[in-house]
C-alpha cells in the first residue's frame, strides 16, 4: 500500500470526523439553550474532567496525552460557540461595541502629553513623532505619567515598554498592573547613544558615566571596554546629560541622545555607543479613556490565569483558533504570590470582527483577572 492509498482511508476518517463534529455542535446548541433557559454558566469545570477521564481510558496511555489535547481544543470551540448562541454581552463586550460602532475620529494634532525626564529625553521624541503640536509635561518617574494620566492632569503620557536589543521594559509592565488605563497608539524610534561629556573633556578622563539602565544595556560591550570608569544608573539619558552639564566636572559623561549635547552644551565624545546600530524602542502613548483611532490593528490585554496545567494553551489555542497573530507574550511576577504571573498579549487582528470581540470577552472568563488594555496603531 502506498502513501496516497494512506491518504484516501485518512480523507475517508476526516469525513467522518467533520460529520460528527458537526453533529456535536448541533447538540452543543440544544446545550446553550438549555443553558440559557436556566441561566447555567458556560463553564463547567466537572463536566470537562468527566469527559478527559473518559477519553484517558478508551484511547490508553499511548495515545491519551494526545487526545486530551484534542478534547481541550474541542472544549474551547464548544465553548466559544455557546457563548456566541447565547448571546452572553458583558460589560467589556458593551465597552467594545461601543468603541467599535462610535464615528471615526482622527488621532489628535495637539495634545497634553507627560514625558518621563526632562528636555532632551527620547520619550520627548516619540510625542513629537505621535503629536504635531505636543504641549510636553515632564516627571520624574515612569510611574509619575501614569498618575499623571490617571488623575486627568494630562490627556496623554509616552512610555517606553520594549528596545530591540534590551528587551521589555519591566518598570512599564508592572504599572500596567496598579493603573487603570489604556494603550491608544505606539511608535518605535531609532535609539543612538553618544557618549557625552564637557567640551574639554577627553575618553581617557572619563571617571564616571551616567544614563538610564536600559541604555547602560545598550551600551554594555562599549562600556566594558573601559577600565576604571564607574557606571550609575539614573532615571533618564536626558537627565545624566543635564547633571554632567551641571556638576561641570571633565571626569563625568554621560550616555544620552545628540540632541542632549546641543541642549545642554555638551561635546560627543563617542558617537554610536549602543551595541547594535539597528537599535529601536518602542514607545506606548497612554489615555485614561480607551479610544480606538482609524487603522487600529493591535489589541493589548493583561490576564491573571488559574496556575494549573494546560490553562495557558488553553488561551493559546483560542488565539491559533480565530487565526489571530499573536506578536508578543510577556509575564510578570505578582508581587507576595509564589511563582504566579501575569501575562501580556499583543494581538494582530482585526477589532471589528465579531469574532475576534468575542475571543476577548470569553477570555475575559477564563482570567482571575483580565483588563483590555488597548486597540491601537503602531508607526514605524
Amino acid at each position: 500500500m502506498d502513501i496516497r492509498d494512506l491518504r484516501k482511508q485518512i480523507d475517508s476518517v476526516d469525513h467522518q470526523l467533520c460529520e460528527l463534529f458537526k453533529e456535536r455542535m448541533d447538540i452543543i446548541t440544544k446545550v446553550a439553550e438549555y443553558k440559557h433557559q436556566n441561566a447555567l454558566p458556560v463553564n463547567n469545570s466537572l463536566r470537562e474532567r468527566e469527559v478527559l477521564a473518559n477519553v484517558s481510558k478508551q484511547l490508553g496511555s499511548e495515545l491519551e496525552v494526545y487526545g486530551r489535547t484534542l478534547y481541550r481544543t474541542i472544549f474551547d470551540l464548544s465553548k466559544s460557540y455557546e457563548t456566541k448562541l447565547m448571546g452572553v454581552k458583558t460589560p467589556l463586550y458593551e465597552t467594545l461595541s461601543k468603541l467599535v460602532n462610535a464615528k471615526p475620529v482622527a488621532f489628535p494634532k495637539r495634545a497634553t502629553v507627560a514625558c518621563q525626564g526632562c528636555e532632551g529625553a527620547y520619550s520627548q521624541m516619540a510625542a513629537e513623532h505621535l503629536f504635531e503640536v505636543p504641549e510636553i509635561m515632564f516627571n520624574n518617574s515612569f510611574e509619575g505619567v501614569f498618575k499623571a494620566v490617571d488623575k486627568g492632569l494630562c490627556e496623554y503620557g509616552i512610555l517606553p515598554i520594549e528596545n530591540s536589543t534590551a528587551g521589555s521594559v519591566n518598570e512599564i509592565y508592572d504599572n500596567l498592573v496598579k493603573h487603570n488605563i489604556h494603550i491608544v497608539r505606539s511608535v518605535r524610534i531609532k535609539i543612538d547613544h553618544s557618549l557625552l561629556g564637557l567640551p574639554n573633556t577627553k575618553l581617557e578622563d572619563i571617571k564616571t558615566i551616567y544614563s538610564h539602565q536600559q541604555a547602560i544595556s545598550q551600551c554594555s560591550k562599549f562600556l566594558d571596554s573601559l577600565k576604571g570608569v564607574r557606571i550609575i544608573p539614573c532615571e533618564n539619558t536626558a537627565v545624566a546629560a543635564k547633571k554632567v552639564a551641571m556638576d561641570n566636572d571633565p571626569s563625568q559623561a554621560s550616555l544620552s541622545s545628540r540632541i542632549c549635547a546641543e541642549l545642554y552644551g555638551l561635546k560627543t565624545i563617542v558617537a554610536g555607543a549602543q551595541n547594535q546600530d539597528n537599535n529601536y524602542t518602542r514607545f506606548i502613548c497612554i489615555s485614561k479613556e480607551p479610544k480606538i483611532f482609524p487603522g487600529a490593528d493591535r489589541t493589548s490585554i493583561m490576564m491573571v490565569i488559574p496556575n494549573k496545567a494546560g490553562t495557558l494553551f488553553s488561551v493559546l489555542s483560542k488565539f491559533n483558533a480565530m487565526g489571530a497573530n499573536l506578536v508578543k507574550l510577556e509575564s510578570r511576577p505578582i508581587p507576595n504570590r509564589d511563582f504566579e504571573f501575569v501575562f501580556y498579549f499583543d494581538i494582530e487582528a482585526s477589532i471589528y470582527d465579531d469574532k475576534f470581540t468575542a475571543l476577548i470577552c470569553e477570555l475575559e472568563a477564563i482570567g482571575e483577572q483580565f483588563s483590555y488594555l488597548g486597540t491601537y496603531s503602531e508607526l514605524i
